[in-house]
C-alpha cells in the first residue's frame, strides 16, 4: 500500500537522507542507492523513490485510491499503463491507430509508395493478433507463401514461447492445439505473429539486434533521452535462412538469456558489442553517411513509437520510465522496431556489462532526482544540466522541437550541451527535403 501521509512534507536538507524502496534484487540498483547514502524502507513506509517491478506497479496503480495518494515528493519508475507500448500486441495496435489518425488529418508523413507501404512510418513488420486476426494472417500468407513468420506471446520477454513457421499447416495445427478453434477462451494468453526479417544485416555471418535505452520523463509534453552506452547482441551460431534451421533459436533469437545456454556462448564479452564499436564498424564498411542515416532513422522510429502512445499513456507526473528498445537492421540498412521492454534486464553477464548498467541507473537517478535533493514533481519538467545527463542525450523535447533554429544557432546550442533535441535537426532537414510537416 502506498503511503497515506497527506500532510505537508518537511525535512532538514543537511541531515535528511532520501528514502528508497526497491523490490528487485539487483546489485546495480542496490549499489547505486547505497553509494548515495539513501535509506532503504519498506513499501508501506514513507518513501521518496521507488524502483518497482511491473507487477508491483500494476498492483499499486490498480486502485485509484492509492494512485491519488502519491505525494509531490514521491517518484516511481513506471507509468501506470506502460504496457500500451511494452505489450507486443498493444504496441502494434497503437502504432497502427497513430498512423490512421495522422492519415485522417492529411499529414504528409503518412504518404505511401506504389506498393501501398508507408514511406516514412513503415518501421514495424506486418503483424497480426492471434487468434482473432487468423483470417487476415492467412490471406497475407497466401499472397506470399515463401515467407517465414515469427510467433511470440504478447506479454512475455527473454525469448520465451517464441517459434518460427513457414507453412500455413503449422499455424493451423498450433491454433487448434492451443485454443481448439479460432476464438481464444477468456484469460488465455494472446500471441502476435509477424513477418520475420529474413534478410538481417550480418556481421561475421551472425545475426544481431540493438538494445537501446530510452528514458521518458514526460509524455505530455513528450520528453525523452537516448542512452549512448547501448549495445548490439549477437547470436552464437551463424545465420542461415534454410528451412532446416527454422527451429534452431540459437540462429534466430538474439536474447542473451537464451544465447547464454549455447555451448558457443562467450562469457568474456557476452556476445555483445557497444553501439560505439558498431558505429565504427559500419562507418568503415558502409560509410559514415549511411551509418548516420541509419541512426537518424532509429531516432525517428523511437520518437514516433512514443508519440503513438502519448495520448493513451497515463501521464502521471510522479512517473518516469526507462525502456529497452530492440531494433533489427536488415541488409538494406533499414531499421525495424521489434519490441519495447518495460523492464530491460539489469542482470550482468560480464564485468563491462555491470559497469554499463551501473552507469545507466546512476544517470537515470541524476536526471529524475536533480542534485540528489528531495523530489518535487511540481518542478519535474526542468531541463537537467549537461553534467546531470551523464551518458544520456536529449532525444526529443516536444516543447523545444517546435522552435525553428538557424544552423549556426543549432550548432551553438549543441556545443553548449545538447539542449536542442537531437532529432530536431533531422526533422528540419526532412521537412526541407520532403515538404513534410512534423506533427
Amino acid at each position: 500500500m502506498l503511503s497515506g501521509n497527506l500532510q505537508p512534507y518537511t525535512y532538514t536538507p543537511s541531515t535528511y537522507r532520501l528514502k528508497y524502496c526497491c523490490d528487485l534484487d539487483k546489485d546495480v540498483l542496490s549499489s547505486n542507492f547505497e553509494k548515495r547514502g539513501w535509506t532503504n524502507v519498506n513499501q508501506d513506509e514513507d518513501w521518496n523513490f521507488y524502483w518497482a517491478s511491473v507487477f508491483t506497479v500494476k498492483t499499486l496503480f490498480n486502485s485509484l485510491e492509492c494512485h491519488y495518494r502519491l505525494n509531490d515528493y514521491q517518484v516511481i519508475n513506471h507509468f501506470p499503463n506502460h504496457y500500451e507500448l511494452t505489450r507486443k500486441d498493444l504496441m502494434v495496435k497503437n502504432i497502427k491507430r497513430y498512423r490512421k489518425e495522422l492519415a485522417k488529418e492529411g499529414n504528409p508523413i503518412t504518404e505511401r509508395d506504389e506498393n501501398g507501404a508507408f514511406k516514412y512510418l513503415d518501421f514495424i513488420p506486418a503483424t497480426y493478433m492471434m487468434p482473432v486476426d487468423y483470417n487476415l494472417f492467412a490471406e497475407d500468407f497466401k499472397r506470399d507463401p515463401n515467407t517465414t513468420w515469427i510467433m511470440k506471446p504478447s506479454a512475455k520477454a527473454q525469448g520465451k514461447g517464441i517459434f518460427l513457421i513457414n507453412k500455413i499447416s503449422q499455424i493451423k495445427k498450433w491454433t487448434k492445439d492451443k485454443w481448439s478453434g479460432i476464438s481464444a477462451p477468456l484469460g488465455r494468453e494472446g500471441y502476435v505473429i509477424s513477418k520475420y526479417i529474413d534478410n538481417p544485416l550480418l556481421i561475421g555471418g551472425k545475426k544481431f539486434d540493438l538494445r537501446i535505452y530510452i528514458l521518458v520523463t514526460s509524455y505530455r509534453p513528450l520528453k525523452c533521452y537516448w542512452y549512448r552506452l547501448g549495445f548490439a547482441r549477437f547470436c552464437t551460431v551463424k545465420y542461415t535462412s534454410s528451412a532446416n534451421d527454422i527451429d534452431n533459436m540459437f540462429v534466430h533469437l538474439t536474447n542473451v538469456s537464451y544465447q547464454k545456454q549455447s555451448d558457443d556462448y562467450n562469457s568474456i564479452h557476452g556476445g555483445k558489442w557497444t553501439i560505439e564499436n558498431l558505429k565504427l564498424y559500419l562507418e568503415s564498411t558502409r560509410g559514415k553517411e549511411i551509418t548516420d542515416k541509419l541512426f537518424d532513422d532509429i531516432a525517428w522510429i523511437i520518437v514516433h513509437s512514443l508519440k503513438a502512445v502519448s495520448s493513451v499513456i497515463v501521464n502521471d507526473k510522479h512517473c518516469f520510465e526507462c525502456y529497452g528498445y530492440d531494433i533489427i537492421i536488415d541488409d538494406n540498412m533499414k531499421p525495424w522496431l521489434i519490441e519495447v521492454n518495460a523492464s530491460p534486464s539489469l542482470s550482468s553477464t560480464t564485468s563491462s556489462d555491470r559497469i554499463m548498467k551501473f552507469k545507466l541507473i546512476s544517470d537515470i537517478i541524476n536526471i529524475v532526482i536533480p542534485n540528489g535533493e528531495i523530489p518535487d514533481v511540481r518542478n519535474y519538467n526542468k531541463q537537467p544540466s549537461r553534467e546531470a545527463l551523464g551518458n544520456f542525450d536529449l532525444l526529443y523535447d516536444e516543447e523545444l522541437a517546435t522552435q525553428e533554429l538557424p544552423d549556426d544557432e543549432f550548432k551553438r546550442q549543441k556545443i553548449k550541451g545538447g539542449i536542442v533535441p537531437i532529432i530536431s535537426k533531422n526533422i528540419k532537414d526532412f521537412k526541407a527535403k520532403q515538404s513534410v510537416t512534423w506533427r
